[in-house]
This record gives C-alpha cells, structure tokens and sequence, in this order.
C-alpha cells in the first residue's frame, strides 16, 4: 500500500510564489510516475501536470505551462511542484498521485493540500 503526504500550501498573494511537496511511502517510489491535480469548490479535478518515474520527461496543463514546475527526489521519495506567477484562479486543493501502468490509471491519492491565491 502506498501512501501519499502533500505540504505547502497556505495563502499566498496573486504573482507569488509556493512549493508543494507530496512525500511517498514504499520502496518502489522510483519505478512510478507522478502527478498533480486540482480541484477548486464546484469545479471537477483537473489535471496539472506529470513527471516519469526517473523525471527526465514531464508534462503540463495549458494553464501551468510557464509558471509551474514538476519535478521529483527518488532519494526522498518526494514529487515537488514549484508554483510561481501565481493568480486567483489556481485557488485550489492540490493532490499528488500514483500512476499504475499496470490498471492504466492514478491508483492512489493523497489527502490534498489548500492553496488560496488572493488578488
């Protein structure tokens, strides 16, 4: 069973600037991709980006493009999102996931974590 920690988020104003940090359990971190998505109150999850288990390939939304940076320590078993530029509309809570290659889909999730963008 894999378990999935998100931290970072808080308050912050529009044109700034969080990290958000999902650490993993299990030993076999490094043999899965990761990502990001978003759910804002009355909005359907929307994914964010994605990173290949070794984070030579990763990939974006429309909307993180040029402002958002995935990436990953396989050593921490941690999946980093670097979030700059920031504005009101990326109010959300953010959650990390698992991709299984095996059933094709995100497997596990974290519990999210609040980001709140003031303008």
């Amino acid at each position: 069973q894999v378990q999935l920690v998100e931290s970072g988020g808080g308050l912050v104003q529009a044109g700034g600037s969080l990290r958000l940090s999902c650490a993993a359990s299990g030993r076999t971190f490094s043999t899965y991709a990761m990502g990001w998505f978003r759910q804002a109150p009355g909005k359907e999850r929307e994914f964010v980006a994605r990173i290949n288990p070794s984070g030579t390939s990763t990939d974006y939304a429309d909307s993180a493009k040029g402002r958002f940076t995935i990436s990953r320590d396989n050593t921490k078993n941690t999946v980093y999102l670097q979030m700059s530029s920031l504005k009101p509309e990326d109010t959300a809570t953010y959650y990390c996931a698992l991709y299984r290659t095996f059933t094709g889909r995100y497997d596990y999730w974290g519990q999210g974590t609040q980001v709140t963008v003031s303008s």
